[in-house]
């Protein structure tokens, strides 16, 4: 009798490729980032990933923050390179460099290794990263709010929480439905080791406490990410601008876009807010953005009057290489020498034809567009004028549309210009 060839399903290896095959595209050329600490959950996301992408034609580079926070982190760093070479990928490490926070020291670690691992994924041409949150991780997450934390829960699929760095980067956890456990005792099957980094455990910080408080069972429901049906219209300035019933966490995020900040408002501030709008036509400013509540609409734009409070320097801009101005526009010279700053104060400035058509806009978005100059008396405002000189991608839209859960997927997630407005201004 001839001898039956028995193939045994990996239950771990086929949740991560149920959720890849959904929000990944195959065989492009688009490199896949994957976040790599060498800890068991990155590891085990990499062997994974690289699997997966090896069925369907995807390369794969693997990208690691070296916090400088312990003695070891330049040879855990090392490590990585080579956990990263034997899988046959490519791998860069990234350094956080400067003064460390005596304070807070968590959270400004993870705001500094989002934006070097968006920036990097962004140079690298990945539109997605992909980062090793586990179900453990959310099991932590609940007993951390359970002890007064307001941690939120990690989603399986999101927006980069860095800005601008992670301009049109999204992360994606494919994890989430796994226990710690369980990968770990994925490796081991393998002979796979990884690093354990003693901050783990750590129980000066509220994320250690939690991990070692008691075993974490897999959570019952999984945080996939928020989607909001949401009719918006968009301004040539930037503006946002919404029915005047919508709900706070859509306000939250127009805001949020429409200001280019990285810091939502206060949940307090918002619900004041939204209580004055229910009542009366109001005005006013919130996390940077103004808003105006009048008739059935809330227009919701950035708060030029912050210009006169915190000026922005003039920002130089290279020669063909992307860079984002106010975080709303991206701007790219196509010309040497010119630079970028708010038109506040510049009107003036503008050739004749673009300050007729600066009087087309809303007077409240006026003063905060950028006007750019060659330093030699020209100036124009690219939102008025079209030239190859300086061309601009307005980055409002698309990124209150990504937090907004309406991009759920790699194919929706680029370009970030799809809605991006053409544009350039005349330097003569």
């Amino acid at each position: 009798m001839r001898g039956l060839t028995v193939q045994v399903r990996d239950p771990v290896a086929t949740r991560v490729a149920a959720v890849l095959d959904e929000r990944l595209e195959t065989h492009t050329d688009a490199p896949l980032a994957v976040a790599l600490s060498g800890g068991s959950d990155s590891l085990a996301l990499l062997h994974l990933v690289s699997g997966w992408a090896r069925l369907n034609g995807r390369p794969v580079i693997a990208l690691t923050v070296d916090h400088g926070l312990q003695d070891a982190s330049a040879d855990w760093a090392s490590r990585c390179a080579a956990m990263a070479a034997e899988r046959g990928r490519a791998h860069r490490t990234l350094a956080w460099t400067g003064d460390k926070p005596k304070t807070g020291l968590p959270a400004a670690a993870r705001a500094a290794r989002h934006a070097l691992l968006a920036r990097a994924a962004r140079e690298a041409g990945a539109s997605v990263l992909l980062m090793g949150h586990t179900a453990s991780d959310l099991g932590e997450s609940a007993a951390m709010r359970a002890a007064g934390s307001s941690v939120p829960d990690a989603r399986e699929w999101a927006p980069s929480p860095a800005w601008p760095e992670g301009r049109g980067v999204f992360v994606l956890r494919p994890l989430l439905t796994v226990l710690r456990g369980e990968l770990q005792d994925w490796l081991a099957r393998r002979g796979v080791s990884w690093i354990d980094d003693p901050a783990n455990l750590d129980l000066r910080y509220a994320r250690a406490r939690a991990r070692v408080a008691k075993p974490l069972a897999r959570p019952a429901a999984l945080a996939r990410g928020p989607h909001f049906n949401v009719e918006a219209m968009y301004g040539r300035g930037g503006e946002i601008i919404l029915f005047r019933d919508a709900p706070a966490r859509i306000l939250s995020a127009a805001c949020l876009c429409a200001a280019g900040t990285s810091t939502p408002p206060r949940t307090e501030q918002l619900t004041n807010l939204l209580d004055r709008i229910a009542q009366e036509d109001v005005i006013a400013t919130l996390a940077g953005a103004r808003i105006q509540a009048a008739g059935d609409t809330l227009t919701v734009s950035r708060e030029t009057g912050e210009l006169s409070r915190a000026p922005l320097s003039p920002l130089a801009l290279c020669q063909n290489e992307p860079a984002v101005f106010d975080g709303r526009f991206e701007l790219t010279a196509g010309a040497p020498g010119l630079t970028v700053q708010p038109l506040w104060g510049h009107a003036a400035l503008l050739p004749k034809s673009e300050q007729t058509a600066l009087k087309a806009l809303p007077s409240a978005v006026r003063g905060s567009l950028p006007v750019v100059s060659d330093g030699a008396g020209h100036w124009t405002c690219p939102i008025l004028a079209v030239s190859p000189s300086v061309r601009i991608r307005s980055l409002v839209q698309v990124r209150f549309e990504a937090a907004l859960g309406l991009i759920t997927k790699e194919a929706d997630a680029h370009p970030v210009a799809r809605h991006g407005e053409p544009g350039g201004g005349v330097l003569h």
